[in-house]
């Protein structure tokens, strides 16, 4: 069979074959978890990460969002609202992926 023969794979029969490329969901480790909060408290330094941080578990990426777990639903605003674009940073590094966006949700949502 010539090269001229094979049947190209269409849209949809790449999707079924190769899955993983659509969306890039990929759940955390507890390593990367804990070398995210490890460098956050870095930045944000000891008594603002205990206060705020207390808890929180950065859980999975979908393509440019990473979304974490914090205590309750004002911590969760206050870390997003504050620190969003500290914690995409050193997810950038430590993922070694580009985030763009850190949504962070209360654990009852979880």
């Amino acid at each position: 069979m010539t090269s001229s023969h094979v049947p190209l794979l269409s849209a949809s029969c790449i999707c079924a074959v190769f899955p993983y490329l659509i969306g890039m969901m990929m759940k955390l480790t507890l390593v990367q978890d804990q070398a995210i909060q490890a460098l956050t408290a870095g930045i944000v330094g000891a008594e603002t990460f205990d206060r705020l941080f207390a808890g929180i578990r950065f859980d999975k990426l979908d393509d440019t969002m990473l979304y974490a777990f914090a205590r309750d639903e004002e911590i969760a605003s206050d870390i997003e609202d504050s620190y969003a674009p500290y914690i995409a940073a050193v997810a950038t590094q430590v993922l070694d992926t580009q985030v763009d966006v850190v949504v962070v949700m209360p654990k009852v949502l979880q």
